[in-house]
This record gives C-alpha cells, structure tokens and sequence, in this order.
C-alpha cells in the first residue's frame, strides 16, 4: 500500500472514529510509568488523574509498567493504593526490562556477566538512539500495546504524565502512527535542573530535539506551577498558547480526618515533617535552626518527628538516616514510613508541620496541599521564591523562614510555636476554608472541561 492510499485509509478511519466518539463516552489512554502499586511520589497525581476522568465518565485505559518492577527493583511499593484506582479504570501492564536497576546478577546476559563495561556502553548507545533516558527500552513495546489497544477500540486522546519523559515518547510515537491527538503533563521537569535554576542538558544533547518535537506536535502542555509553564514558555514560545498550569492538590479521600486544632497550653509542643527525605532536602539547615529554638522558653522540651521514606531507593536509605540527630538530645525522632490510612493519625499527633523543601523557585511539592488542609501552623523551610510560597501566600497560620539561616528558621518555629499555644478552632477554620480551593478536584476540574472540550473539537 502507497503512502498516500495509507494516508487516505487513515483519514477515513479518524473521520469516522470521531463522528462515533461523538455518541459514547470519551476514551482517554493515560500514560502513567508510575501508576499503583509504586509509592514513588507522583504517583498521587496520576492516581488522581486516572479516577477524576472516570469519575467524569470518560472510558479510561492506564498503560503502565509489571508491577514486578516496582517490588524487586526498586522497592517502590505499596499495594495498598491498587484498592484506590476508580473500578471504571483499565489497566495496562507492558513489562519493562529494568536493565539498569536488575537486582539480580543470575539475571544478568553472558555478555553482560562477563564484560559489563562492553554491555554498558551497548546499551547507552541504544539508548541515546531511540530516546536519552534510561526508560527507553519501555518505548517500543508501550507503543506496539498502544496501537494495539486503539485498534481494538480507538481512543480519542492520549495523555501522557512525567517523569519518566519516555512517556512523552510513547504519545508522540501512538499520535504519528493513529493520529490521536496527545497532552503531556510535566509532573517534574525534563530540561531544567529544578535544584540549580539551569538546563539539566548541555547544548546539542538530544533531549532538547526530543522536547522540541514533543512539544511542536502537542495539543497541550501542563505544569504544576506558574514558574515552571513561564519557563517554557520562554524556551518554546511557538507553543505557549497551548501551556497550561495544572497545580497538585489535596485529596479527602486520602487524607481523612484531621482533628481539629485545640491550644497546648501545657505540654511541650511536637513538630513534624511528612514525606519522603532525600539527600537534596535542607535538613542540616533545619536542625541548625531547631537547636537554636530548643534554647527558647516556647520550645523548651519540643520534639521533631520525622515520617516518611528515607529516598527513593533503598540504597539512599542508611545514610540518610545516619545524618538524622536522633541520638543528641534534641527531641527529634524518626517515625518511619506512614501508610496512606495512617496519614490523619500522624497529623493529629502533630502541633507544627514543617515543610522542608528543596529545589528553586520552581519547586512546589505534592505535600504542602496536604499540610494546608490541616489547619496547623506551617513553617516554610525553603528558598522563599520557592513555588510552594504562592500556595501558601494566603493560609492564615503561615511562618515563612526570611532565609535559610540557623536564625531564620529559629524566628519562625518561635512564632509558629506561639500560634500553636494560642490558636483557636476559629483560626483552624479559617485555614481549612482556604484549603478548600486547593483539593484535587478543583485543580483537575478545569483540566477534564479543557480535554474534553479539546475532544469534541
């Protein structure tokens, strides 16, 4: 078959496909690497995503990852959050091989057994040809599912979250084969080094053609800040009329139940950090501060508790723990992982949360929308032109560090300590009413009315 006889079956088709979408529900392939069972922590935003758009009665198919990569790869794992995917969802599983993180040397090639720095440079050279990502080898076979899928029952849009930015690849591939139209949602950035307020690449590395083609053939580009869409706006201005801003939120669902706010006249007060600690986390900075404020009267006694994942990975996991002051003296102690269910009762047995955050100005973070729904005092960590102050900008019991300064973070966990001895549930609802705006549902409603409409054209 010619290329213009293929060309023309395939217009036919599209035409068609649309005029039946137009009688039955919208059916959207998300493509989500990180999608339950893992913990990675953009997880929640696709979970979100997949259960809002059903919720909203689109026909929605997950193409994701084995969950075997998760459990013995990368011990990225919590079954728990399968229980929470919307039972309309479809899901997906294309294996990826893992290549680089095989935990296992009896699985290793002969090759690969034998001469690694051979297969190393092997697969980089693959890599590099068919996308500059370690998730590369996903690509192909994701897009072979994809086409398969569609065939069988065509969808009407792809959508495409990341990282990992071969997602990004997987819908720009499905859109040149089926002509489906495709958004990609930059949960983290791909080109700009979030830390250091530069590009992640050098000139001429093949990312940035990626990103530019990615992005040309895109119906739409969403971000998780205003910062971070300005950015690449600035970068590709041909397709900054297609940006959109599409922040995180706070679930209730997940969240539960938090106790209202009561005064502690009393008894010393109990601050606290929830999330996962890495190493790029201003934690020294923190405890810094912190043994200066234990020498305050409104500290005297305080206490830190820390809940969450040590990294990403279990190999980050020893040292972080090492460089935590459990054994000084000073109140602060490590709670380990918290489970979904067990999030309320770990907020309910705080006074303070802390929001100890790394990266610039385009750094957000899932966590703050979780902190604000609380109603406790917060205090700010982080750079002040950090992204997560324009959330927090408005929330009445708010304690921003002016700097990251040992005696800027003791001002503001005095002043947060204060609140904590003297608000009232007046002020505890106040600060829920500002949360109100900020649920998951009010950031993904406008986002579901745009693709929808995008859909009916």
């Amino acid at each position: 078959m010619t290329d213009a006889v293929t060309e023309a079956v395939t217009d036919a088709v599209t035409e068609a496909v649309t005029d039946a979408a137009m009688s039955r529900p919208p059916r959207l392939l998300y493509i989500a690497f990180y999608f339950p069972p893992t913990r990675a922590s953009g997880v929640y935003r696709s979970l979100a995503t997949a259960n809002h758009f059903a919720d909203r009665g689109w026909d929605v198919t997950v193409l994701t990852i084995n969950e075997e990569y998760f459990r013995d790869y990368v011990h990225s794992w919590d079954p728990s959050l399968l229980q929470r995917v919307h039972p309309g969802v479809t899901i997906e599983r294309v294996h990826y091989p893992g290549w680089r993180f095989e935990p296992s040397l009896r699985r290793y090639s002969w090759l690969r057994g034998h001469f690694p720095a051979v297969a190393e440079k092997l697969y980089k050279r693959r890599e590099q040809r068919d996308f500059p990502e370690p998730y590369a080898t996903w690509i192909k076979p994701a897009v072979a599912r994809g086409r398969e899928l569609h065939a069988r029952r065509p969808f009407d849009l792809c959508l495409a979250t990341g990282n990992p930015h071969a997602a990004f690849a997987v819908a720009w591939h499905l859109h040149q084969r089926t002509r489906v139209p495709y958004v990609v949602d930059y949960r983290d950035s791909w080109t700009l080094n979030l830390y250091e307020d530069a590009p992640a690449y050098p000139d001429g590395h093949p990312a940035w053609d990626w990103e530019r083609r990615i992005l040309d053939n895109a119906s739409r580009a969403t971000f998780v800040n205003e910062p971070l869409r300005e950015w690449h706006m600035h970068r590709y201005p041909e397709v900054a009329d297609r940006m959109l801003v599409v922040e995180n939120g706070w679930e209730p669902t997940l969240l539960g139940d938090v106790l209202a706010l009561q005064p502690h006249h009393d008894r010393p007060l109990q601050f606290g950090y929830l999330g996962t600690m890495t190493e790029k986390v201003p934690l020294a900075e923190f405890f810094d501060g912190w043994r200066l404020a234990r020498q305050e009267p409104q500290l005297a006694n305080a206490g830190v508790k820390l809940y969450g994942h040590l990294g990403y990975f279990n190999t980050s996991a020893a040292a972080l723990h090492a460089s935590l002051p459990i054994a000084e003296g000073i109140g602060v102690s490590y709670e380990g992982p918290v489970a979904k269910t067990a999030v309320a009762s770990a907020y309910d047995s705080l006074d303070v949360l802390l929001l100890v955050l790394a990266g610039t100005k385009y750094t957000t973070s899932g966590k703050v929308y979780e902190y604000i729904a609380t109603g406790k005092p917060i205090v700010s960590v982080h750079v002040p032109e950090s992204a997560a102050s324009d959330v927090l900008r408005g929330y009445p019991m708010w304690f921003p560090c002016a700097d990251l300064s040992a005696g800027a973070i003791r001002d503001a966990l005095v002043k947060a300590a204060d609140a904590a001895r003297t608000a009232t549930p007046e002020d505890s609802a106040a600060c829920r009413a500002y949360a109100a705006a900020h649920t998951r549902e009010a950031q993904l409603e406008p986002f579901e009315r745009e693709l929808r409409a995008l859909v009916q054209g």
